[in-house]
C-alpha cells in the first residue's frame, strides 16, 4: 500500500470509530395531543353548557440514549391556559430512571391517567378533588421482576403546585411514593401513599386493584385521607367500576363500550384556611352512580364520543357546588 492510499485509509478509520459501538437514536421529537369538547344539561336546573374540557399538546422525545424529555401544555383547562410537564429524564442504570422538573407526582391509578385513557366523560372523585396533585420535584423510578413485573417510584416536592416556583422557599418537602404490581392473568395491585402540606401536613393511602383481559376491565380504588393534629376530620374516598368493549363488525363505530361506575368521598377539605385560620368544607360528602357508553371510531381512546348520565346522592345539609348535580354528558374525544 503506498503512502496515499495509507493516508485516506487512516483518516476514513478516524472518522469511522466515533460511531462504532453507538447505539443509534430516533431523535425526531413526537408531538401528541388530546382534544375533549362537550355538552352537559343538569337535569335539576334544565342548564346546559358547551365546554372545552382538553386541549392538551405535548412535545417528547430523546436527545440521548439516555436522555429524554417531555413538554406538555393544554391551553384550554377548564378555560384556563396550565404548563402541565416539564421535565428531563435520565437513564441512570438498566431499568432505574431519574426524573426532575415538573410532572404528576406517583400516586392513585385514576389521577394518574391522561384524558384520552379516561373511560368516563367527568373523572372520579379521586382523580379530581382528592389525589390530583401536580408539582416540580424529583423523582426515581426502579423497574423489576419477581416472578412478575413490579415498578417502584418515589419523589420529593416543593409543594407549590405549578405556578408558584419563582419566589417560593420552603424547609420542609413533600413526597410520594408508588407501587405497581402487574400480576399474571391481567391483574395489577397498585399501593401509594403521599404527604401534601397546603396548609398543615396531610397525608394520603391509597390502595387499588384493576384487571383487564379481553376487553373486560375491572377497577376498584380506595383513598384515606389524614390531617395532622386532627385539624380537619379524616376522610374516605372510593371509586369502582366496569367496563366491556364490544367489537362491531360493520358500521361507522369499531367499538362499543357500556360502562358502570360508584363513586363516593366524604366531606373533604383541600387545605384551605377560612377567616378564622382553620380548616373547611371545600367538597361535602357525596355519592355518585355514572352510567353510560363509549363509541369508538377506531380503537378506544383514540377517537372516542362518551355519553354519561351522572346521578348524584347528598346528605340533606350538603351545599352542592353548581356544576356537581345530576346532569346528562355527550363528550367528543380526540387523540393524536
Amino acid at each position: 500500500m503506498n503512502k496515499k492510499k495509507w493516508f485516506y485509509s487512516m483518516v476514513w478509520l478516524t472518522l469511522a470509530l466515533p460511531s462504532f459501538g453507538q447505539k443509534k437514536i430516533d431523535n425526531q421529537p413526537q408531538i401528541h395531543g388530546t382534544l375533549r369538547g362537550k355538552y352537559e344539561y343538569q337535569t335539576e336546573d334544565k342548564k346546559g353548557r358547551f365546554e372545552v374540557r382538553s386541549a392538551r399538546v405535548s412535545i417528547s422525545g430523546r436527545v440521548l440514549p439516555k436522555v429524554e424529555y417531555k413538554a406538555e401544555i393544554d391551553l384550554c383547562d377548564e378555560g384556563k391556559i396550565k404548563m402541565l410537564d416539564a421535565y428531563t429524564r435520565l437513564e441512570l442504570l438498566n431499568n432505574l430512571h431519574f426524573t426532575i422538573g415538573q410532572m404528576r407526582v406517583p400516586f392513585t391509578i385514576d389521577a394518574h391517567r391522561s384524558p384520552h385513557l379516561q373511560y368516563f366523560a367527568n373523572r372520579s372523585f379521586i382523580a379530581k378533588q382528592v389525589g390530583n396533585v401536580r408539582d416540580v420535584g424529583c423523582m426515581l423510578a426502579y423497574n423489576t421482576r419477581i416472578g412478575f413485573p413490579i415498578t417502584l417510584e418515589a419523589g420529593i416536592y416543593n409543594g407549590s403546585g405549578l405556578t408558584n416556583q419563582k419566589d417560593f422557599w420552603t424547609n420542609s418537602i413533600n413526597f410520594s411514593a408508588k407501587a405497581s404490581m402487574f400480576l399474571p392473568c391481567g391483574l395489577n395491585v397498585v399501593l401509594s401513599a403521599q404527604r401534601i402540606k397546603p396548609s398543615c401536613s396531610v397525608m394520603m393511602y391509597d390502595t387499588g386493584v384493576y384487571y383487564h383481559r379481553k376487553g373486560l376491565h375491572l377497577e376498584a380504588e380506595y383513598l384515606y385521607k389524614h390531617y395532622k393534629n386532627n385539624a380537619f376530620e379524616a376522610m374516605s374516598s372510593v371509586d369502582a367500576f366496569a367496563s366491556y368493549d364490544i367489537e362491531l363488525k360493520k358500521g361507522f363505530f369499531k367499538y362499543i363500550t357500556p360502562l358502570l361506575r360508584y363513586d363516593y368521598m366524604g366531606d373533604h377539605s383541600d387545605g384551605t384556611l377560612n377567616e378564622e385560620g382553620k380548616l373547611f368544607i371545600t367538597d361535602y360528602k357525596r355519592h355518585r352512580i355514572t352510567g353510560g357508553v363509549t363509541l369508538s371510531i377506531d380503537k378506544p381512546f383514540l377517537s372516542d364520543i362518551r355519553i354519561n348520565y351522572e346521578k348524584y346522592f347528598y346528605d340533606k345539609n350538603a351545599i352542592p357546588k353548581v356544576s356537581e348535580r345530576d346532569k346528562f354528558v355527550i363528550e367528543f374525544m380526540t387523540h393524536f
